[in-house]
């Protein structure tokens, strides 16, 4: 088999993100705040996109850009910076690239969106899926075609799910863990979905629909179970300052599949994943907060604390020797394009 197939392939919508940190408190109707953070570039399905990368996995995208500025440098920023493949994305003519601001408050955000629908459906995209390794899937109500012929040509389905504004929490989502390796939802999401009271109780009732249970608890961690190895591991939450949380859970979902890849005890792929978000949040959201190998060696050096040496002990044995470039976080304004 080709060993130079994509390790991760994503597909999803991408966004503009424009991030605003330290408001102080949020915004009422007529009241004008100044903020004391700033960062701006690729979101959406960026996010785990750049996460993948950074942590040196081979990632294939399939996405629409915008004929416009803000579509012009999202590509190349994931093209020429941050190495993913776009084989499989469009650019749409007259077609505007999604633009969110968040504002970022604590440990949560408010979201506003400007956009339309991409004029290209993820099945014209991706077609007959390209072989790869896994695929990172955000499982919607209506299954995508192209997700059964990926399981069929044996890539490993790694799902999560995201909020239902409808409350309605259909149990027929879940018909979808058929086709998935591992399913990653927050606690809030699994409870509703497994009609359960407790993070612990509705893991149980996704180990009888998945191989492989993940619940992120935020500041509680996370709890997993795997039951091609038989182990479960629960794992606390790294004790960090929250600049802002946007796109944690994707960093936590492309750690997870890293360590996955390399075959690491459940323990070890969970608590890497963990420490991954947990990195994440102390940057600006968006695709460019992610840390990489480059951010974990750089914390994993600096680690002074012995209680959490010993925890993280096996990054010893797991960190590349090269880490890659020190990443770039998101700027307060993109660069000027050349002239």
């Amino acid at each position: 088999m080709d060993d130079d197939r994509p390790q991760v392939l994503l597909t999803g919508l991408l966004f503009y993100d424009l991030v605003l940190t330290g408001l102080g408190k949020p915004p009422t109707p007529g009241e004008e705040i100044w903020t004391a953070g700033m960062g701006c570039g690729p979101g959406g399905i960026a996010n785990l996109a750049v996460a993948a990368s950074r942590f040196g996995l081979r990632t294939s995208l399939a996405t629409v850009f915008g004929d416009d500025f803000y579509g012009a440098h999202c590509h190349q920023v994931l093209a020429e910076q941050e190495g993913v493949d776009l084989t499989l994305s469009r650019t749409a003519d007259g077609w505007p690239t999604p633009v969110t601001v968040a504002l970022a408050h604590g440990d949560d955000r408010a979201l506003v969106t400007h956009g339309q629908q991409p004029p290209y459906p993820q099945e014209a995209l991706m077609g007959e899926p390209p072989d790869a390794l896994t695929a990172l899937v955000h499982l919607e109500a209506d299954p995508a075609p192209w997700l059964a012929k990926a399981a069929a040509n044996g890539t490993r389905i790694y799902g999560d799910v995201g909020w239902d504004p409808t409350q309605r929490w259909s149990r027929d989502l879940l018909d979808q863990l058929a086709l998935c390796h591992a399913f990653l939802p927050n606690e809030t999401e699994a409870m509703a979905y497994t009609r359960t009271d407790s993070a612990v109780a509705a893991l149980g009732a996704l180990t009888e629909l998945v191989p492989v249970a993940v619940i992120t608890r935020g500041g509680d961690g996370a709890v997993a179970v795997d039951q091609t190895t038989g182990e479960y591991a629960e794992v606390p939450a790294l004790d960090v300052d929250v600049l802002d949380a946007t796109g944690a859970g994707d960093v936590f979902g492309a750690a997870f599949v890293t360590a996955s890849l390399g075959g690491w005890p459940l323990a070890e792929r969970l608590r890497f994943a963990v420490l991954a978000a947990g990195l994440s949040v102390g940057h600006h959201g968006g695709a460019l907060a992610a840390p990489g190998w480059y951010g974990v060696d750089r914390w994993w050096r600096s680690l002074t604390d012995p209680a959490l040496r010993r925890d993280h002990g096996f990054l010893a044995d797991r960190i590349p020797a090269d880490v890659g470039p020190p990443v770039r976080h998101a700027p307060v304004t993109p660069p000027a394009p050349p002239r």
